[in-house]
């Protein structure tokens, strides 16, 4: 592991500049990280696409990060339900996301001077459905964890190693991914996700997902190790009202937990 961050701080080194996808996720931090290390704040810029699929929650641990650790860091504003080919939710919604995404980096690069656009993709990504690394790659973005061969569980080691504050931190993919293909995407349905999530964080639950199907149907996923955090009828109850609330028609606990990109199975 100590031979890949060694190399991937090589490979960093070589570049001139670089622009640096920074979501705020392990990835993208470890990576943004470890360019401001090699290259130092006059040659790494971090940009952050803020959108309707971005949790407003996390653009605040963004910006907190940044602005601790003094990187050069730009927020660009784009509106994906503008989209249709997006917008359709179908299951190459996110190679049209990445592709947009892509050609909007292109363009603050060019503006700012800089040669490599780099993104915090990892040899993992590669063993899921990932249709938007696709994209990326037609765009030209550069992915240095990946040449490097680094996997998601040596990212979080590595970001641990070199003192990356949100090391630990879980994954959180963009709010489209909540909702079942076929599915409009709509901006009121991307608000009930967010104030759901945001909800169940502030009773104390960590790793989760509130998937949208059809009918208005939430299906909560949570760890297992947080599962039983839901054997509280009281916590059952104000969890169902909420959500309710929010506008979902149904509120069901998946009883086999939290997994990742769970939409995508068959």
């Amino acid at each position: 592991m100590r031979k890949k961050l060694e190399e991937l701080r090589r490979i960093i080194g070589e570049k001139e500049n670089v622009l640096v996808a920074f979501s705020g996720g392990v990835d993208s931090g470890l990576l943004l990280k470890v360019a401001y290390d090699v290259l130092g704040n006059e040659r790494v810029l971090a940009i952050t696409i803020d959108s309707e699929l971005f949790p407003q929650r996390e653009l605040e641990q963004v910006k907190s990060f940044v602005t601790r650790t003094g990187i050069a860091h730009k927020i660009v504003h784009l509106s994906w339900l503008r989209e249709d080919d997006f917008v359709k939710n179908l299951h190459d919604r996110c190679y049209h996301c990445k592709r947009e995404f892509a050609k909007l980096l292109k363009v603050v690069a060019a503006e700012e001077g800089i040669t490599t656009i780099a993104e915090g993709v990892t040899v993992s990504d590669f063993g899921e459905y990932r249709p938007g690394i696709v994209a990326s790659r037609e765009e030209g973005m550069w992915h240095p964890l990946v040449e490097v061969g680094i996997t998601k569980h040596e990212v979080r080691q590595i970001a641990k190693e070199i003192g990356l504050p949100f090391w630990d931190k879980p994954s959180s993919p963009c709010l489209a991914t909540r909702i079942e293909y076929g599915e409009r995407l709509t901006e009121e349905k991307l608000r009930m996700i967010e104030a759901a999530e945001d909800f169940l964080k502030d009773l104390g639950f960590k790793q989760l997902r509130v998937r949208l199907h059809r009918g208005g149907l939430a299906r909560i996923e949570v760890a297992k190790e947080e599962l039983a955090g839901f054997c509280d009828f009281e916590v059952l109850k104000v969890v169902s009202r909420k959500l309710k609330a929010l506008g979902f028609t149904y509120v069901t606990l998946d009883l086999e937990g939290y997994r990742s990109g769970s939409m995508d199975s068959p």
